[in-house]
């Protein structure tokens, strides 16, 4: 008869191996998917709401297909938080590909007017953004990749020409 304590020792065993096992999904030298804000696009502007559609790319440099969760984002202009977010939106991208997906945002700029009307004052000079955020990857467990996105806008170049 097998005692409790050979059995306690042999579980412990199997359990270390196993777990050594699950450590090395965690340290996985593949580079990170990267994320990237390409569009923005007006759906519907009123005085105390205004309706977006975020346009994400998301770049698999990747030799497996990658699996996004969803997304946790903050967007800044200027100074200024502009909105901010979750998106859950399950969805693969292959191989070393892209694809892109849109999230629908609703916000009040009302209380942000006077800073924007001065961002704006003068539409040909860039107003720098960043995009900040989370994107969450895997299937069985989560994995987080970072987004830290910086750039510019040119206000002159949103407005069409007959309106200028």
């Amino acid at each position: 008869m097998i005692s409790r304590r050979r059995v306690l020792h042999t579980l412990t065993l199997l359990l270390l191996l196993g777990l050594g096992g699950c450590a090395s999904w965690f340290s996985d030298d593949e580079p990170e998917p990267e994320v990237h804000l390409v569009k923005v696009e007006v759906v519907r502007a009123k005085l105390m709401e205004q309706r977006f559609l975020l346009f994400f790319r998301v770049d698999n440099p990747r030799d497996s297909d990658l699996t996004v969760r969803g997304l946790e984002y903050r967007i800044h202009l200027g100074e200024m938080l502009l909105t901010e977010g979750e998106h859950e939106h399950w969805f693969t991208v292959g191989p070393k590909h892209s694809a892109y997906f849109k999230v629908p945002i609703r916000t009040n700029l009302w209380p942000k007017v006077r800073d924007l009307v001065k961002l704006l004052k003068k539409p040909e000079q860039p107003i720098p953004y960043r995009l900040e955020g989370e994107l969450e990857t895997g299937v069985f467990i989560a994995h987080y990749v970072h987004l830290a996105r910086k750039g510019v806008i040119i206000p002159a170049d949103l407005i069409p020409e007959h309106t200028r």
